[in-house]
């Protein structure tokens, strides 16, 4: 049952791209014919993030930006998978000694898988999707509720909150 379900995940990875900057065009030209990631059984573009499972984050995460690119992940539906792509989104780039500047999107939320590079090559984004696809295929059905437990959340390991129903 397991190697379905995980089969299944590993194989249609809808992607919630947040391209902030250069890197954002790495990412595209990823997804184009020359490189082709729907290969790997990953769509490149969700409606928004309630339709995708995949959030790549892209490019320089301000402090003025990482609410917003914290709400977005929040609203993605569980299991839910993020790659840091870049330099800038894994430490702050060239610019982490910048006043408004987050040194890294872990900061705000979990990352999954970092690729580095400024700006990293398509082949390294392969790369990490394909790392992301191995950890999926690996995981157990309730690893991806134990961060949210983690860090005060009230879900319990089967994605319902813990209030009271009546």
């Amino acid at each position: 049952m397991r190697f379905v379900l995980n089969w299944g995940r590993r194989y249609s990875l809808w992607v919630f791209n947040f391209g902030l900057a250069c890197c954002a065009i790495e990412f595209i030209a990823t997804s184009m014919s020359r490189h082709d990631f729907i290969r790997f059984g990953v769509i490149p573009f969700a409606n928004g993030p309630r339709q995708a499972d995949l959030m790549i984050v892209s490019g320089t995460v301000t402090d003025k930006m990482a609410p917003a690119v914290k709400r977005l992940y929040e609203q993605m539906p569980d299991p839910k998978y993020v790659i840091s792509f870049g330099a800038c989104s894994n430490t702050g780039g060239p610019y982490w000694d910048s006043y408004c500047v987050t040194n890294g999107v872990d900061q705000i939320i979990p990352v999954d898988v970092y690729v580095p590079g400024c700006p990293p090559r398509p082949e390294a984004l392969l790369h990490g999707i394909m790392k992301l696809q191995e950890k999926i295929a690996a995981e157990r059905l309730s690893d991806r509720y134990v961060w949210s437990r983690s860090h005060g959340s009230q879900e319990d390991s089967h994605g319902t909150s813990g209030g009271d129903e009546s």
